[in-house]
Protein backbone atom coordinates (compact mmCIF):
# COMPACT_ATOMS: atom_id res chain seq x y z
CA UNK A 1 0.00 0.00 0.00
CA UNK A 2 1.20 3.32 -0.91
CA UNK A 3 2.25 4.93 2.37
CA UNK A 4 1.14 8.40 1.48
CA UNK A 5 -2.67 6.90 0.86
CA UNK A 6 -3.15 6.66 4.08
CA UNK A 7 -2.52 10.36 5.12
CA UNK A 8 -5.20 11.82 2.07
CA UNK A 9 -8.07 12.31 5.15
CA UNK A 10 -5.88 13.48 7.49
CA UNK A 11 -4.72 16.29 5.06
CA UNK A 12 -8.44 16.88 3.94
CA UNK A 13 -9.73 17.27 7.41
CA UNK A 14 -6.80 19.92 7.90
CA UNK A 15 -7.38 21.48 4.62
CA UNK A 16 -11.32 22.22 5.59
CA UNK A 17 -10.44 23.00 9.37
CA UNK A 18 -7.81 25.36 7.63
CA UNK A 19 -10.54 27.03 5.33
CA UNK A 20 -13.13 27.28 7.79
CA UNK A 21 -10.80 29.39 10.42
CA UNK A 22 -10.19 31.57 7.60
CA UNK A 23 -13.44 31.76 6.29
CA UNK A 24 -14.25 33.26 10.04
CA UNK A 25 -11.32 35.26 10.76
CA UNK A 26 -12.15 37.24 8.00
CA UNK A 27 -15.60 37.28 8.92
CA UNK A 28 -14.90 38.23 11.94
CA UNK A 29 -12.37 41.35 10.68
CA UNK A 30 -15.16 42.29 8.42
CA UNK A 31 -17.69 42.83 11.66
CA UNK A 32 -15.09 44.74 13.53
CA UNK A 33 -13.52 47.03 10.44
CA UNK A 34 -10.25 45.36 11.25
CA UNK A 35 -8.84 44.25 7.86
CA UNK A 36 -5.40 44.65 7.32
CA UNK A 37 -3.25 46.69 9.90
CA UNK A 38 -6.27 48.97 10.49
CA UNK A 39 -7.30 48.80 14.36
CA UNK A 40 -10.81 48.98 14.87
CA UNK A 41 -12.50 52.03 16.32
CA UNK A 42 -15.73 52.47 18.04
CA UNK A 43 -18.17 54.78 15.70
CA UNK A 44 -19.32 57.44 17.54
CA UNK A 45 -22.69 59.64 17.29
CA UNK A 46 -22.80 61.45 13.80
CA UNK A 47 -21.86 64.18 12.23
CA UNK A 48 -25.39 65.86 11.24
CA UNK A 49 -26.37 69.33 9.76
CA UNK A 50 -29.55 70.44 9.24
CA UNK A 51 -32.21 73.61 8.96
CA UNK A 52 -35.37 74.11 11.41
CA UNK A 53 -36.13 76.78 8.41
CA UNK A 54 -36.11 74.08 5.88
CA UNK A 55 -36.99 71.25 7.83
CA UNK A 56 -39.72 70.65 4.73
CA UNK A 57 -36.83 70.31 1.89
CA UNK A 58 -37.74 73.17 0.20
CA UNK A 59 -37.64 76.64 0.61
CA UNK A 60 -40.38 79.35 1.67
CA UNK A 61 -40.46 82.49 -0.51
CA UNK A 62 -38.55 84.07 2.73
CA UNK A 63 -35.47 82.39 1.92
CA UNK A 64 -35.25 82.52 -1.70
CA UNK A 65 -33.64 85.49 -3.62
CA UNK A 66 -35.22 88.94 -4.29
CA UNK A 67 -33.76 89.90 -7.35
CA UNK A 68 -33.37 88.27 -11.24
CA UNK A 69 -37.34 88.11 -11.16
CA UNK A 70 -37.64 86.42 -8.01
CA UNK A 71 -39.28 88.44 -5.11
CA UNK A 72 -37.92 86.52 -1.91
CA UNK A 73 -36.84 88.21 1.18
CA UNK A 74 -33.31 86.96 0.54
CA UNK A 75 -33.27 85.87 4.41
CA UNK A 76 -30.60 82.93 5.25
CA UNK A 77 -31.73 80.02 7.11
CA UNK A 78 -31.04 79.04 10.53
CA UNK A 79 -28.55 76.13 11.31
CA UNK A 80 -27.47 73.55 13.35
CA UNK A 81 -24.94 71.12 13.76
CA UNK A 82 -24.08 68.78 16.02
CA UNK A 83 -21.65 65.69 16.67
CA UNK A 84 -18.67 67.42 15.77
CA UNK A 85 -15.40 65.30 15.54
CA UNK A 86 -12.96 65.25 18.31
CA UNK A 87 -10.19 68.36 17.44
CA UNK A 88 -12.70 70.51 15.28
CA UNK A 89 -11.00 74.17 16.08
CA UNK A 90 -13.36 76.06 13.31
CA UNK A 91 -15.94 75.18 10.51
CA UNK A 92 -16.81 76.41 6.67
CA UNK A 93 -19.86 76.16 4.92
CA UNK A 94 -20.68 75.96 1.67
CA UNK A 95 -23.84 76.42 -0.02
CA UNK A 96 -24.37 75.30 -3.96
CA UNK A 97 -27.12 74.93 -6.53
CA UNK A 98 -25.79 71.55 -8.51
CA UNK A 99 -28.34 72.30 -10.93
CA UNK A 100 -27.65 75.61 -12.43
CA UNK A 101 -27.91 75.77 -15.70
CA UNK A 102 -23.61 76.35 -16.34
CA UNK A 103 -23.23 72.76 -15.71
CA UNK A 104 -20.50 73.45 -12.95
CA UNK A 105 -22.51 74.33 -10.02
CA UNK A 106 -23.39 77.81 -8.20
CA UNK A 107 -22.22 79.10 -5.24
CA UNK A 108 -24.77 80.57 -3.34
CA UNK A 109 -23.55 81.25 0.36
CA UNK A 110 -20.07 80.46 1.69
CA UNK A 111 -18.83 81.31 5.57
CA UNK A 112 -15.40 80.43 6.73
CA UNK A 113 -13.59 80.26 9.99
CA UNK A 114 -16.70 79.63 11.91
CA UNK A 115 -15.44 79.21 15.54
CA UNK A 116 -15.38 75.51 17.15
CA UNK A 117 -17.21 76.33 19.85
CA UNK A 118 -20.23 76.96 17.38
CA UNK A 119 -23.44 74.41 17.17
CA UNK A 120 -25.34 76.56 14.24
CA UNK A 121 -25.96 79.84 12.37
CA UNK A 122 -28.99 81.94 13.54
CA UNK A 123 -31.57 82.79 11.15
CA UNK A 124 -30.40 86.04 9.01
CA UNK A 125 -26.84 85.41 10.29
CA UNK A 126 -25.39 85.42 6.64
CA UNK A 127 -26.93 88.50 5.58
CA UNK A 128 -24.29 91.12 7.28
CA UNK A 129 -20.77 90.07 8.45
CA UNK A 130 -22.08 91.59 11.39
CA UNK A 131 -24.34 89.18 12.24
CA UNK A 132 -21.93 86.13 11.92
CA UNK A 133 -20.10 84.77 14.82
CA UNK A 134 -16.62 86.29 15.13
CA UNK A 135 -13.87 85.53 13.57
CA UNK A 136 -16.24 84.11 10.72
CA UNK A 137 -16.21 85.52 7.48
CA UNK A 138 -18.36 85.72 4.28
CA UNK A 139 -16.91 84.22 1.76
CA UNK A 140 -17.05 85.20 -2.55
CA UNK A 141 -20.29 83.31 -4.02
CA UNK A 142 -21.50 83.28 -7.43
CA UNK A 143 -23.69 86.61 -6.81
CA UNK A 144 -20.10 88.98 -6.37
CA UNK A 145 -20.96 92.35 -7.92
CA UNK A 146 -24.57 91.87 -8.86
CA UNK A 147 -25.84 93.91 -5.99
CA UNK A 148 -28.57 91.03 -5.69
CA UNK A 149 -27.60 90.34 -1.85
CA UNK A 150 -26.51 93.38 -0.74
CA UNK A 151 -23.00 92.83 -0.55
CA UNK A 152 -20.19 90.41 -2.04
CA UNK A 153 -19.63 87.39 0.72
CA UNK A 154 -23.58 87.80 1.81
CA UNK A 155 -26.15 84.79 1.58
CA UNK A 156 -28.15 84.51 -2.10
CA UNK A 157 -31.25 82.36 -2.05
CA UNK A 158 -32.56 80.32 -4.77
CA UNK A 159 -33.58 81.87 -7.96
CA UNK A 160 -33.58 79.35 -10.54
CA UNK A 161 -35.18 79.69 -14.08
CA UNK A 162 -39.01 79.88 -14.04
CA UNK A 163 -40.38 76.16 -15.43
CA UNK A 164 -36.79 74.59 -14.59
CA UNK A 165 -37.49 71.29 -12.57
CA UNK A 166 -37.31 71.91 -8.83
CA UNK A 167 -33.13 72.84 -8.39
CA UNK A 168 -31.35 71.10 -5.33
CA UNK A 169 -29.39 73.20 -3.08
CA UNK A 170 -26.60 71.15 -0.98
CA UNK A 171 -25.40 72.48 2.58
CA UNK A 172 -21.91 71.67 2.92
CA UNK A 173 -20.23 71.92 7.07
CA UNK A 174 -16.69 70.84 6.99
CA UNK A 175 -15.14 70.11 10.42
CA UNK A 176 -11.36 71.61 10.85
CA UNK A 177 -8.36 70.77 12.67
CA UNK A 178 -7.34 74.37 12.04
CA UNK A 179 -8.11 77.98 13.33
CA UNK A 180 -8.24 79.30 9.76
CA UNK A 181 -8.66 77.78 6.75
CA UNK A 182 -7.21 80.47 4.48
CA UNK A 183 -3.84 80.77 6.40
CA UNK A 184 -3.69 76.73 7.03
CA UNK A 185 -4.42 75.94 2.42
CA UNK A 186 -2.32 79.48 1.76
CA UNK A 187 -5.09 81.40 -0.10
CA UNK A 188 -6.48 84.49 0.15
CA UNK A 189 -9.93 85.17 1.97
CA UNK A 190 -11.28 86.92 -1.82
CA UNK A 191 -10.80 83.40 -2.95
CA UNK A 192 -13.09 82.14 -4.88
CA UNK A 193 -15.64 79.24 -3.82
CA UNK A 194 -14.29 76.96 -6.12
CA UNK A 195 -10.18 77.55 -4.97
CA UNK A 196 -11.89 77.12 -1.22
CA UNK A 197 -14.23 73.89 -1.85
CA UNK A 198 -10.57 72.49 -3.35
CA UNK A 199 -8.41 73.35 -0.26
CA UNK A 200 -11.50 72.02 1.98
CA UNK A 201 -12.02 68.87 0.24
CA UNK A 202 -8.44 68.02 -0.85
CA UNK A 203 -5.44 70.85 0.32
CA UNK A 204 -5.77 70.44 3.71
CA UNK A 205 -5.15 66.59 4.29
CA UNK A 206 -5.98 64.80 7.50
CA UNK A 207 -6.87 68.41 9.01
CA UNK A 208 -10.62 67.82 7.71
CA UNK A 209 -11.80 65.74 9.72
CA UNK A 210 -15.83 65.47 8.47
CA UNK A 211 -18.22 66.73 6.85
CA UNK A 212 -22.14 67.00 7.24
CA UNK A 213 -24.64 67.73 4.49
CA UNK A 214 -28.24 68.27 3.59
CA UNK A 215 -29.87 68.97 0.74
CA UNK A 216 -33.42 71.33 0.02
CA UNK A 217 -35.10 72.23 -3.34
CA UNK A 218 -36.92 75.13 -4.77
CA UNK A 219 -38.88 75.75 -8.40
CA UNK A 220 -40.87 78.18 -9.31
Amino acid sequence: MNRSNINVPTRRRHQVASGRFCAAAVFAAALTGSLGSQAASPAGPAFTLSSPDLGSGTFDKKFTLDAFGCAGSNISPALRWSNAPIGTKSFSLQVQDKDAAAGTGFWHWAVYNIPGSANGLAQGAGNSPSTLPAPAIGGANDFADTGATGGNGNYGGPCPPTGDKPHRYIFTLYALAVDDVEVAGGIPKTGTADLHSFILNKGLGDKLLGKATFTASYGH
